[in-house]
């Protein structure tokens, strides 16, 4: 579990905690969880680490998927996934539509496969971050790290 932020600590990010929150409740562990600045490096080079990792099956990012100078993790992540999930975006913006209007055309939500993990990027507001988590995530996790398991 990564969130990216320029702002947030461990005691301020509430939509960090949510996705934890949901994954165990889910049954799920969480067996990383780190804060990281908008950079692309930064951003790379970490999902590179858990991606050599054995006891991590996905890994979901928040943060930094807006259209904002700072915003860089759609374009650090995308160029990395081998495989993408283009109905995981579509489907997000289209319900993020039906909470907010057309201010989800600004989402760069992304999911994919990088090394046989599924990566999941999602926008850092709780609001967006539990709409994911609850209407596309957890209803597929378990169904999607079976397939990349063939």
């Amino acid at each position: 579990m990564v969130t990216v932020s320029d702002t947030r600590s461990p005691d301020s990010d509430r939509s960090g905690s949510c996705i934890q929150q949901l994954l165990r409740d889910a049954g799920h562990a969480v067996v990383a969880y780190e804060i990281l600045k908008d950079e692309p490096n930064q951003i790379q080079t970490y999902l590179q680490v858990l991606a050599q990792r054995s006891d991590i099956q996905a890994v979901v990012v928040n943060g930094g998927t807006g259209i904002a100078a700072r915003d860089t993790t759609y374009d650090a992540l995308a160029s990395l996934l081998e495989k993408t999930l283009p109905g995981f975006g579509e489907v997000f913006r289209w319900l993020s539509y039906q909470e907010i209007g057309s201010r989800a055309i600004a989402s760069r939500a992304v999911a994919g496969v990088y090394r046989r993990k599924l990566v999941f990027s999602l926008p850092g507001s709780t609001g967006a971050v539990t709409l994911a988590m609850e209407k596309l995530i957890l209803p597929e996790l378990i169904h999607l790290v079976t397939q990349l398991e063939k």
